[in-house]
């Protein structure tokens, strides 16, 4: 059950871009091999906006700075709440399958590689991350956005159901 996704335009925002993996792709024709590279970006303001991206290219400068580009027009506004995530959430996509849970305080964040590099672009500091199945950071990346995607703060389930902020504690 996705909810509305609140899309964040780029302009008054300062991002912070991550690289999460670089493939080198090799290509055998009859004149050789031709090498071609493909980077998946993570960017995000640390204060619950982030997206991803993957840029394609014959050299590693260009193909990062298409996936920054790409990366900035999926950016996306996540529920941070007291530097975690408001509840558990579990998610899915391709071969990987992630599980978040929120921390305390002083937890930091326990997450591998392709996890960590989207947490922290959100601005998470506490929270403990599972990856279950593939380690294809391709998947994980995409996994971890779907289960960022899923969280919902308790002021936007009041504001779904119509009921006060109080009822949403008590049910």
């Amino acid at each position: 059950m996705a909810r509305d996704t609140q899309k964040v335009r780029t302009t008054d925002i300062e991002l912070q871009d991550r690289l999460v993996a670089i493939n080198r792709v090799t290509k055998v024709t009859k004149g050789g091999r031709t090498f071609s590279f493909s980077a998946i970006i993570v960017v995000g303001n640390g204060d619950g906006i982030v997206g991803c991206g993957l840029g394609k290219a014959g050299e590693m400068s260009v193909a990062m700075s298409k996936g920054i580009e790409a990366a900035k027009k999926n950016l996306v506004k996540i529920p941070v709440l007291k530097g975690t995530i408001p509840h558990e959430q579990v998610a899915k996509f391709g071969g990987a399958q992630v599980l978040l849970k929120p921390a305390t305080h002083g937890t930091g964040v326990k997450a591998g590689g392709a996890m960590r590099a989207v947490l922290e672009s959100v601005g998470i500091h506490d929270i403990l991350a599972k990856s279950k199945g593939s380690s294809n950071p391709h998947n994980l990346v995409k996994a971890t956005m779907a289960a960022l995607l899923e969280l919902r703060d308790a002021y936007t389930v009041a504001r779904q159901r119509n009921i006060p902020l109080e009822k949403v504690f008590k049910g």
